[in-house]
């Protein structure tokens, strides 16, 4: 039994979810040669589900595969992924502030899911697990959509917004996991981490 994970993720509030199971965890990140960024493209008319467990998929097998590779000790690794979706259409990460403004507009005055799945391999074994959540947003004006992406918090997340951030004051209903929607769903990544016989 290991007496730490590997986090496959760059991401600050994973580093902060897992921190808050007392986790003991060392980041796995990808090397420069790598375009992890590459994983991420959407295969046609992809449906959000399968989009997100496929990416999840190939950012585990790239992770394990970086630590053979770096001859690191042996442990279990976590990864995940999430992705905004407003009916079958996928909002991924905004690629400059107008793009941002164009899925915060999407989002006004909606409801989408937020899907965060999450892998973890030990061994050969691998366990997976889906979170889906349902955030509404009340009615956003230009000037409000355009004040946020102003702040810089929209860039670099999936649907454009940080649930622990600004956004949280347009947001009027959550029905689901807060901690999956910030990026790392706490109850399915506990129960796959006991599965590989990690202490929580």
């Amino acid at each position: 039994m290991s007496d730490f994970i590997y986090l496959a993720s760059q991401s600050p509030r994973r580093a902060q979810l897992l921190e808050q199971l007392g986790l003991a965890f060392q980041r796995l990140l990808p090397d420069p040669a790598e375009d992890a960024e590459a994983l991420e493209v959407v295969h046609g008319a992809e449906a959000p589900a399968t989009y997100v467990k496929r990416v999840t998929r190939l950012k585990l097998q790239a992770a394990v595969a970086r630590m053979k590779r770096q001859g690191l000790p042996a442990a279990p690794v976590l990864c995940s992924d999430t992705t905004v979706a407003l009916g079958l259409s996928i909002l991924g990460k905004p690629e400059n502030d107008a793009d941002a403004i164009r899925i915060l507009t999407l989002l006004s005055g909606a409801t989408h899911r937020v899907l965060t799945a999450v892998a973890v391999q030990s061994g050969k074994k691998t366990f997976e697990a889906l979170s889906i959540s349902n955030v509404t947003f009340a009615a956003m004006t230009r000037a409000q959509i355009k004040a946020y992406v102003a702040s810089g918090e929209p860039m670099g997340k999936a649907g454009a917004y940080a649930v622990q951030g600004r956004a949280a004051v347009h947001i009027t209903r959550i029905n689901g996991s807060y901690s999956g929607i910030m990026g790392l769903p706490l109850h399915e990544t506990s129960l796959l981490l006991r599965a590989v016989g990690v202490k929580i």
